[in-house]
């Protein structure tokens, strides 16, 4: 059997950035051979009809590149685009199939995780594969750095609007800076500090940050109207729509604010025999999830799910991403126990 590093290797060189996910949806499925599997838009489900399975999720799809799209092996670590986020954690998948069968276990590769909500294809793999719904848990195994990292919070995008009045540079007086007429705002948002909500013992960080800025038409014409992302993430026992509408009132000096991407929060769930079980066989460290996984999903999908993976979260998106080699072994061995 092909060993875990040359499964993430192989996984790393095929491309599969967000919206070209099939390649390695089709080259997943050639591996898995005669498996039971159904192949749903870009994505694909491996197991059969029982209830009661456990499953496990993975995203296919990576960010674009960033100088670092093929795989390269040290002593250590694997390098290359997905090698954390989340290559490694479709490898354990693949190797977990391989070793005890699509039985109790079934397996969901789905594409466009990494970018709007609208564009995530899990939804109407529940949707068409409704059977995984009767499932009694999920894994996740996006990054967790050998933790285990229950629930995940929810994120809100917002375009923050400034208006002004354009006119020429050398007469700005006959105009009014859009971008300058932020300059309060801005502020306001660079003195904003992490806000800590704590549900059943873990810790979640509220976070708002202004992600992305355009504005203007030219360099010498006075800017008419400067937009601004703000990307909002919640905890997990928050109402949507009270959190919609504290970002408004946060943004209230802007003469728009537009929601353009609301995800909702995956719920803690901590009671499940199986998230005790892998607790008690790795004797890793819960902790609440900081960003927003497909935990999400599946929770209003009636399933309860937990995050673990191989990876660290915080190389996740990064130039010169890797994954480390003894966390594929630990992730994998210890999946395998709880689930025979």
């Amino acid at each position: 059997m092909t060993d875990l590093v040359d499964t993430v290797s192989w996984l790393v060189d095929i491309p599969s950035i967000t919206g070209a996910e099939a390649t390695l949806r089709d080259a997943i499925a050639e591996r898995l051979g005669a498996m039971p599997k159904q192949a749903i838009a870009d994505s694909l489900v491996v197991g059969t009809p029982i209830d009661g399975a456990v499953i496990l999720a993975g995203h296919l799809d990576t960010v674009p590149a960033q100088g670092d799209s093929r795989s390269r092996v040290d002593a250590e670590r694997i390098h290359g685009l997905g090698a954390t986020d989340m290559k490694s954690g479709l490898a354990v998948m693949i190797h977990v199939l391989e070793e005890l069968g699509p039985g109790q276990v079934a397996a969901v590769f789905y594409a466009g995780e990494e970018g709007p909500l609208p564009g995530n294809q899990l939804k109407p793999v529940l949707d068409e594969a409704s059977w995984l719904r009767a499932s009694s848990a999920a894994v996740v195994l996006e990054p967790t750095d050998r933790t285990v990292e229950a629930g995940c919070q929810g994120v809100i995008n917002a375009d923050v609007v400034f208006i002004g009045e354009p006119a020429h540079s050398a007469r700005p007086w006959l105009g009014d800076n859009a971008v300058t007429k932020a300059a309060g705002f801005l502020t306001a948002m660079r003195s904003l500090q992490p806000e800590a909500h704590v549900i059943d013992g873990l810790e979640f960080l509220e976070v708002m940050s202004v992600t992305t800025a355009h504005g203007g038409v030219a360099r010498n014409v006075i800017p008419g109207e400067f937009v601004l992302n703000v990307n909002y993430r919640f905890a997990p026992d928050r109402d949507p729509d009270a959190e919609v509408a504290r970002l408004h009132e946060v943004c209230a000096d802007a003469d728009r604010v537009e929601v353009t991407d609301l995800a909702p929060a995956g719920s803690v769930d901590l009671d499940h025999p199986l998230f005790r079980a892998l607790l008690d066989r790795t004797g890793a460290p819960l902790q609440g999830k900081q960003g927003w996984t497909d935990v999400a999903q599946l929770s209003m999908a009636g399933i309860p799910a937990v995050n673990f993976g191989p990876g660290e979260p915080a190389l996740a998106h990064k130039p010169g991403e890797s994954v480390r080699i003894s966390d594929l072994s630990w992730v994998y061995e210890s999946l395998l126990d709880v689930l025979r």
